[in-house]
């Protein structure tokens, strides 16, 4: 009781004669601030999606589990029931302006975007039998022999309409595999997308290179990545890039594992991918292509929550720039290239990584932007790695994923944003007396207990840091 007294009597004293400093945000404006019924813009929205899925009761709760916040498409029950069971589970969905409900309620904010012709830049199927060419992308477009509109016209004529939500396009494997035999007599014309990207305000892709089944792609997971950077060399400031990544056995070729599609998702993510959607068809056990196919497969479905919460969870920190020139990355493995993101928010630096091969590595981050006395937790495991001279060591599997979290240790910050204040007091004072204590709880001595040793030092560094 004679501890707990002084210690009560300490704190009494140092809360008389500190003020609080507020932590630093850095946060860049949301990319889609420029519409009044677009997605959402607050810092913690990171879009989620599934393609084409119907908003009945059972599939939007557990799409919604699984930390899903959007539908991009509705295959049935385009109603009033069906996009209230999507507000309520919080969610929103990019539609078909032409469809049941959306021209007769244009002010509903459930709606957050306008849906293009799907893969216009492959070519068209003929009525009977035989192909077109791709959509035109441009009214000026000399080589298209496809017979409807081209897709600037089209994006035209629903900004017309409805100008206050984004246009959404999504484009096939093309732009990551210029030679894909799927665009006709456009393979191997990459430069095509820099005419797509007028048409439209969300650019998306897909390529599944688990499930697909070609020798050209099978397992070449950096195609997401090569895919996302494509994209967002063709675009102008403003326009948005997104994603789609797979999670079932497509057409019967295979399915990636779960290990794989945290990869891509990371690869997309590093990349600069603002939007993940999922590609839920596939194989079912009640159908060769079932749209719930995902909702069947327990154990995907696990692991696709577990991927989206932790993104959600990183929601603001990806929202927040990107550094460059803040860390440098090496592996031991030349046959193992890591690719690295490098985040700052709140005075912790974060850094995502992920191997870009089938190959395991021993990877080293060196920056000597970090002050002293740091270390790196890693994000969704229960383990943290000193950094000695700015460096820390890590060791990934192939397509391996590695998720970093830069944070003080200086003697009395707890909170790990290298200040000692008032934040620190309190989460100490929160956990006064508690045993198996880590340092995030205010056991700065490290013996597995909050207490006066603690305290006192807290009170030495207190207003110390960098």
């Amino acid at each position: 009781m004679a501890r707990k007294e002084s210690f009560y009597a300490l704190a009494a004293c140092v809360s008389l004669l500190v003020c609080l400093v507020p932590a630093a945000v850095s946060l860049a404006e949301s990319p889609y601030a420029a519409w009044s019924l677009g997605p959402p813009v607050e810092d913690d929205y990171f879009p989620l999606g599934v393609w084409v899925q119907a908003p009945r009761s059972e599939r939007v709760t557990a799409f919604a589990n699984a930390g899903i916040n959007l539908y991009v498409g509705c295959s049935w029950d385009d109603t009033v029931s069906g996009m209230n069971r999507l507000r309520n589970a919080g969610m929103k969905i990019i539609l078909d302006q032409t469809g049941e409900y959306a021209p007769t309620h244009m002010d509903d904010d459930v709606i957050v975007g306008w849906l293009q012709h799907d893969e216009p830049d492959n070519a068209q199927p003929k009525p009977g039998s035989g192909y077109y060419s791709p959509i035109a992308p441009l009214p000026t477009t000399t080589w298209d022999t496809y017979p409807g509109t081209d897709m600037l016209t089209r994006y035209l004529g629903m900004k017309a309409v409805d100008d206050r939500r984004p246009v959404f396009m999504n484009l096939g494997q093309g732009v990551a595999w210029p030679a894909y035999p799927g665009r006709g007599t456009r393979a191997n014309h990459p430069e095509d997308y820099y005419d797509y990207a007028q048409a439209c305000d969300i650019i998306c892709f897909d390529i599944y290179p688990v499930a697909s089944g070609r020798v050209e792609t099978d397992n070449k997971l950096w195609l997401v990545a090569d895919g996302v950077d494509r994209l967002r060399s063709v675009v102008e400031p403003g326009q948005v890039v997104w994603n789609y990544v797979e999670c079932t056995d497509i057409s019967g070729n295979g399915k990636a594992t779960p290990a794989q599609v945290k990869a891509e998702v990371w690869m997309s993510l590093i990349h600069g991918s603002q939007g993940i959607l999922y590609f839920c068809h596939g194989k079912s056990p009640d159908s060769d292509f079932d749209e719930q196919a995902l909702l069947k497969d327990p154990v995907m479905l696990a692991a696709v929550g577990e991927i989206n919460w932790q993104v959600r969870s990183l929601a603001r920190v990806l929202n927040s720039p990107t550094l460059t020139g803040v860390v440098s990355t090496s592996s031991s493995n030349p046959q193992a290239p890591v690719h690295t993101m490098v985040k700052r928010l709140d005075g912790c630096t974060y850094v995502f990584s992920v191997v870009m091969r089938n190959a395991s590595t021993t990877v080293t981050y060196t920056s000597f932007q970090l002050p002293p006395f740091s270390a790196a937790e890693v994000i969704g495991e229960d383990r943290e790695i000193p950094l000695s001279a700015g460096m820390f060591s890590d060791q990934l599997g192939g397509f391996g994923v590695g998720l970093y979290r830069i944070v003080s240790r200086f003697p009395g910050d707890a909170t790990g944003d290298y200040r000692v204040d008032l934040d620190d007091f309190t989460r100490l004072k929160q956990n006064f007396g508690q045993g198996g204590a880590a340092w995030a709880d205010g056991d700065f001595n490290r013996d597995g207990t909050v207490d006066l040793d603690d305290f006192t030092i807290l009170k030495q560094y207190f207003g110390q840091g960098f």
